[in-house]
């Protein structure tokens, strides 16, 4: 053993409070012990009753050995899903500078543990470049998700429609094309609902705009893999319209 111990160990970063901490801890709370803790704030309606039926413990080596003799049972088929899940090639650059990279998927906040931090990251430096390529102000890059993203972008134009209209004149519909992906239509839902918006969803083909229409979505390619010219479309709008195409 060490004479000089590290003072900052993997393990005291990531296993929890010592038994000296929990003892500390416990003697704010007032009670024993964690076993008592757990009696006073659980209910028991909801507590097992049982022991958990789990496998001995092992160390990260054994561990990992087992995970590699999991891996190699997987077999590669060749995927049909869709829906926004299609395989793609990867540029070697792309694939060592980033996810190669434990930068962009390594959690780097102690209050944060999830690697939304590295991701936000590398979205900014998307948008950089797309700006960069296209002479745009401003580029999307999604947020968490794309249906957050979808659900954010009919938010934004529906505020922007609606600034100077007074109350009870909104325009409340936002047309969705019904080859959007299906999930996104879902979240879509769930957020035009307390705004009291009007999801209209059909054949982007035969849509007409109105006068209570403040955007659309379409998607690009969209859900049956078609890569659509919507140039005609979106000319269709009076310029007080708003229209956002999505990718």
């Amino acid at each position: 053993m060490s004479l000089f111990p590290h003072p900052d160990r993997f393990e005291r970063r990531h296993i929890g409070p010592s038994e000296t901490e929990t003892q500390e801890m416990l003697k704010v709370l007032k009670v024993k012990s964690l076993d008592e803790l757990i009696e006073q704030t659980v209910p028991a309606a909801i507590r097992l009753k049982k022991a958990l039926n789990l496998p001995p413990a092992q160390s990260e080596f054994e561990y990992l050995q087992d995970l590699k003799k999991a891996a190699l049972k997987n077999q590669v088929l060749r995927n049909y899903i869709g829906m926004g899940y299609s395989g793609t090639i990867t540029p070697p650059v792309i694939l060592r500078n980033l996810f190669s990279n434990p930068g962009w998927y390594t959690q780097y906040t102690p209050y944060q543990a999830e690697i939304a931090q590295g991701r936000l990251e590398s979205l900014l430096n998307y948008q950089t470049m797309i700006c960069d390529l296209t002479g745009l102000p401003i580029a999307n890059a999604s947020l968490l998700d794309e249906g957050t993203a979808a659900a954010e972008a009919m938010n934004m134009f529906y505020n922007e429609k609606n600034k100077r209209a007074n109350a009870g004149e909104e325009a409340k519909e936002f047309f969705v094309s019904d080859t959007v992906f299906p999930q996104t239509i879902d979240i879509l839902k769930t957020r035009a609902l307390p705004h009291g918006i009007e999801l209209k969803i059909g054949n982007w083909k035969s849509f007409e705009f109105s006068e209570n229409t403040f955007g659309v979505m379409l998607q690009y390619p969209d859900s049956q893999g078609n890569v659509s010219d919507y140039r005609a479309f979106v000319e269709k709008p009076k310029p007080r319209d708003l229209c956002l195409c999505r990718r």
